[in-house]
């Protein structure tokens, strides 16, 4: 809790801050111009680091770049992790791609940020993506590094930019867990061999 109670102050301190600086070099401004997500319709959350994820995609998807892909479903999502595809043709366009061929190009992205574990998918009317799970792209992140498919540059802004928003806990957290899946996995490893051992001994004891 004390976590959130700081970072709810540190986005209220930068906001302030903000609000300051356009007061001083953007004043008068027309209010039609300037978004304000508390006032304007049409928004959704997204994740701060998205940028830097999207990168990373790009660069374990060369020839199919699937990073614009990704963001446009977060700008589809209804500030819910899951997404209901119902038109591909439309979710192709709006990620760039045109022609007789625009949904097969998007499903090859789907799948490769399936593959690197940004989304998750079920199949419905619509096909193989009709239904989608938006899953944390710095849990996604942080398991490309781990089998290394992300560059140190990279990596490292990411990082940087993780804890400046007070976000760097969802690594540990991940971390921890695939440290215990890891001691798990040895220690049934371990069981099965010590009863392997114990079958070859008493088959070796069993009178001929």
């Amino acid at each position: 809790m004390a976590n959130g109670r700081q970072s709810t102050v540190k986005k209220m301190k930068m906001a302030e801050r903000a609000q300051h600086q356009m007061d001083v070099h953007f004043p008068n401004y027309l209010e039609a111009w300037v978004w304000r997500r508390k006032t304007n319709d049409g928004y959704t959350t997204l994740p701060r680091t998205l940028p830097i994820a999207m990168q990373a995609i790009d660069q374990q998807s060369k020839g199919i770049p699937a990073g614009h892909t990704l963001f446009c479903l977060w700008a589809r999502a209804p500030d819910h992790p899951v997404i209901t595809i119902e038109n591909t043709g439309t979710f192709a366009a709006e990620a760039g791609f045109m022609g007789p061929r625009a949904v097969d190009t998007w499903r090859k992205r789907m799948k490769r940020l399936r593959e690197l574990c940004f989304i998750d998918t079920k199949p419905g009317p619509s096909g193989d993506f009709h239904y989608v799970l938006l899953l944390n792209p710095n849990v996604a992140v942080e398991q490309m590094r781990a089998a290394k498919q992300v560059q140190d540059i990279v990596y490292s802004r990411f990082i940087d930019r993780l804890t400046e928003i007070g976000g760097y806990g969802e690594i540990e957290v991940i971390r921890a867990f695939w440290q215990q899946q890891q001691l798990v996995a040895a220690a049934a490893a371990q069981a099965k061999e010590r009863k392997g051992n114990e079958t070859a001994a008493n088959t070796h004891q069993a009178p001929a």
